[in-house]
């Protein structure tokens, strides 16, 4: 409706307006780049070891995510001795398993990273 009562459209308010006014209309088709975009390029033939790393780097973060809880947990005294020491020796045996996966195709704890760009590496540094 209109501003009388009429319908048809309503006439924009202030606030739209001046948000429309912001808006900058896209660029001229001259004036686009016509180089083309940035890709990301893989060898087909190492895909499968890329992917092997990156599940082993996502594991390796869960791990020390859970290793820094159960050591937060142990702090505040929320465990008896009995689970400290079930949790440690799961801890350490999760640590033995992904050791010898990483071990069995090649690579070492310290292999395992994703270097994040300006954040830096996923996995601090020992």
């Amino acid at each position: 409706m209109t501003g009388d009562g009429t319908p048809g459209p309503r006439p924009p308010d202030d606030a739209l307006a001046r948000a429309f006014r912001l808006v900058r209309a896209p660029p001229a088709a001259s004036a686009r780049s016509t180089a083309p975009a940035h890709r990301f390029v893989t060898d087909p033939e190492s895909v499968g070891e890329d992917l092997l790393k990156l599940v082993l780097t996502l594991v390796e973060l869960l791990r020390q995510l859970i290793e820094r809880q159960a050591l937060r947990r142990v702090d505040a005294g929320d465990l008896t001795d009995e689970e400290e020491e079930e949790l440690g020796a799961t801890l350490m045996a999760l640590h033995d398993a992904l050791a010898d996966l990483c071990a069995e195709h090649g690579y070492a704890l310290e292999d395992l990273n994703l270097d994040l760009g300006p954040l830096g590496p996923l996995l601090p540094r020992n």
